[in-house]
């Protein structure tokens, strides 16, 4: 199935431009000379090969394949990997990996307390962007890294990571919750505790925005994921949607048709700049396309889709 990338207007929307703190995320470092190898044999992503320049948005799946944490990973240098992800999940993060690492030369730590963490967007990252947005890319900026994220609604957005200390970039303050909404609105969702050890990564998409790399070789869960993608038809994706009533990770997803069962779940949501709330919500996929979907109860709130902001890849 692929369905059809499509943005929505900005024109209706508010100012969504400045610099955002984020305290909802948090920074886990893997140091020595095995940190790049050991994460590349853990995670859904290539590690070994992740150049200074570049970011990868990955997952780590239990047996089953059901995501535990996501990540943004860099690798400022080749023994050191620095990984950004919701700080719900970190410390439970930290202490699985932590498991397998035996005798593999690398320390893993929870770094959160020794980073600045800071969202950009609209033309406060255009201002020191000048144009080399690249989705996914990383480079240095003001004694930091800058990481360019998937934009949303047409707004270009980055996450700006620095020592705790150094002067954060220029720009007006930026509402968290305006920030909270873009990640919403790129269709792409963090793993936060809500949802930890209930989706495979393609019921979030992960495959079709660069979060799962078919060719790397093995991690736990990955012969699930891969016979998710190469052997099966699947039935679940991650979709946008919007309700009237307030939405929140972890709620469930009811057909009107079947008050008794979920079709899905609700991944990530926010409050909309234009009323009501967005998420993320993985779907059955005939749920979806028959519509008539509700959040918490067969009869609750009302939810409907949204366009994604990019392509789905075609099932295998």
């Amino acid at each position: 199935m692929i369905i059809e990338a499509m943005t929505e207007p900005t024109a209706s929307l508010p100012a969504c431009n400045g610099v955002a703190p984020l305290p909802h995320l948090g920074v886990i470092r893997a140091e020595g000379e095995d940190a790049a190898r050991f994460l590349h044999g853990q995670l859904t992503q290539d590690f070994v090969l992740l150049g200074p320049d570049a970011a990868r948005l990955a997952a780590l799946c239990s047996p089953k394949g059901r995501m535990l944490a996501s990540f943004i990973g860099i690798k400022p240098s080749s023994n050191e990997v620095l990984l950004i992800c919701p700080a719900d999940v970190l410390a439970a993060t930290v202490k699985r990996l932590s498991l397998f690492v035996l005798r593999a030369k690398l320390r893993l730590s929870d770094a959160s307390a020794e980073f600045e963490l800071r969202g950009l967007m609209g033309n406060a990252l255009e201002t020191v962007a000048q144009g080399n947005q690249l989705t996914l890319g990383c480079r240095d900026f003001s004694s930091g890294k800058l990481i360019f994220m998937p934009s949303a609604s047409g707004l270009e957005r980055a996450i700006w990571l620095a020592p705790r200390g150094t002067p954060e970039p220029a720009g007006a303050a930026l509402d968290p919750v305006l920030w909270a909404w873009a990640e919403v609105m790129s269709g792409v969702a963090w793993v936060s505790a809500p949802i930890v050890d209930a989706l495979v990564p393609q019921m979030l998409n992960y495959e079709s925005v660069g979060g799962v790399n078919f060719k790397k070789g093995c991690y736990p869960g990955q012969e699930v994921v891969a016979r998710s993608q190469f052997r099966g038809v699947l039935k679940r994706r991650g979709f946008i949607v919007h309700a009237d009533a307030p939405l929140a990770a972890g709620q469930e997803v009811f057909s009107a048709a079947d008050a008794e069962q979920p079709c899905g779940l609700v991944a990530q949501a926010a409050p909309s700049p234009q009323g009501g709330f967005d998420a993320i919500a993985s779907l059955q996929i005939s749920a979806a396309e028959a519509g008539d979907l509700h959040a918490g109860a067969a009869d609750g709130p009302a939810l409907r889709l949204k366009p994604l902001p990019y392509a789905l890849l075609a099932d295998v």
